[in-house]
C-alpha cells in the first residue's frame, strides 16, 4: 500500500505538471492492424478502458510487432507483457533479479525429559519439545499425520519494496496455524492462510538471503502436487520468481 503523504505529493505533481489535464487520442496497433482506439481528456482520464489483451489461438507463433500511437497533447505511459505457461510435467524454480527455493522437512518428534524442581522444591519430571529433521525430496511419502516444516529461502540482488510470495500447499496437506497475522519473523512478513495457499506480504526487502518457516501436517491420503511458489513485486508485477514444484504421496498410518 502506497502511504498517505506519498499519494497528496503524486497529486500535486499531477496538478502542477499539468499531467491531469491530457488531450489525446491512443490506438493500439497489433501486426499491422488496429486493434484499439482510446480518447483521454481530463473528463475520461480515470474512465478509460486502457487495457488490450491477446491470448489463447489468437497469438500465433513467430514474430509480432505492437505499436502504440498517439496524436494530441499530454504524456503517455505505457506497459507490455507477456504470460506463458509451460505443459511439463515438473515445473523447474527460474528467477532472474530474486530467487525463491522451497524446502520440506519432516519433523520426527523426540522429546527429552528433564529432573526439575517445583516451588516446593520436589523433584518432578520437565518434557521439553524436541524434534529430529529430515529433509524431503520429491516424490516423498508421508504418513497421516506427520509434520512438516515448509521453508522458504528468498535470494534478492537488490533492495526492493512491496513483495508477496505466495506458496501454494498440497491438496493433502493443511497448515497448523489457522489465523492470519504478524509472527515475530524476521522478515517482518504478514502471513495469511488460505485454503489453497499461505501468501506473505512484505513490504521491505533487503538484499540478500532471508529465511521464512510455517508449518503443514500431513492428513488426507493420495499423491499431491505443491505447485512452485510465486514471488513478485506489487507494484512491479514484472519483477517475479518461482520455486520448484514439489510432489508427494500420503499413506495412512
Amino acid at each position: 500500500m502506497i502511504p498517505p503523504y506519498q499519494l497528496k505529493r503524486l497529486a500535486e505533481y499531477l496538478k502542477a505538471s499539468g499531467e491531469n489535464r491530457p488531450d489525446m487520442t491512443v490506438e493500439v496497433w497489433f501486426d499491422g492492424e488496429k486493434q484499439k482506439e482510446v480518447k483521454i481528456t481530463p473528463e475520461t482520464l480515470f474512465e478509460i478502458d486502457n487495457k488490450f489483451t491477446i491470448e489463447g489461438v489468437s497469438l500465433e507463433t513467430g514474430r509480432h510487432t505492437l505499436e502504440i500511437r498517439k496524436t494530441g497533447s499530454g504524456p503517455l505511459y505505457y506497459n507490455a507483457y507477456v504470460k506463458t505457461f509451460s505443459k511439463e510435467d515438473f515445473i523447474e524454480a527460474a528467477g532472474l533479479e530474486i530467487k525463491v527455493e522451497r524446502k520440506y522437512t519432516r519433523l520426527i518428534p523426540d522429546n527429552k525429559e528433564t529432573k526439575v524442581s517445583n516451588s516446593s522444591g520436589q523433584a518432578i519430571d520437565q518434557v521439553s519439545e524436541h524434534f529430529l529433521r529430515e529433509p524431503l525430496v520429491n516424490h516423498a511419502e508421508l504418513k497421516s499425520g506427520d509434520l512438516i516444516e515448509v521453508e522458504l529461502i528468498i535470494d534478492s540482488k537488490n533492495d526492493y519494496e512491496y513483495l508477496i510470495f505466495e506458496d501454494y500447499k498440497p491438496a493433502g496437506l493443511e497448515a497448523v496455524d489457522l489465523r492470519s497475522g504478524y509472527t515475530g519473523n524476521r522478515m517482518g512478513a504478514y502471513l495469511e492462510f488460505r485454503n489453497e495457499k499461505v501468501k506473505f506480504f512484505v513490504n521491505r526487502l533487503a538484499h540478500g538471503k532471508h529465511s521464512i518457516t510455517y508449518q503443514l501436517r500431513a492428513e488426507i491420503p493420495g499423491k499431491f502436487s505443491a505447485l512452485p511458489t510465486q514471488g513478485s513485486a506489487v507494484y512491479a508485477p514484472e519483477l517475479r520468481a518461482n520455486s520448484d514444484e514439489m510432489k508427494l504421496q500420503v499413506v495412512d498410518k
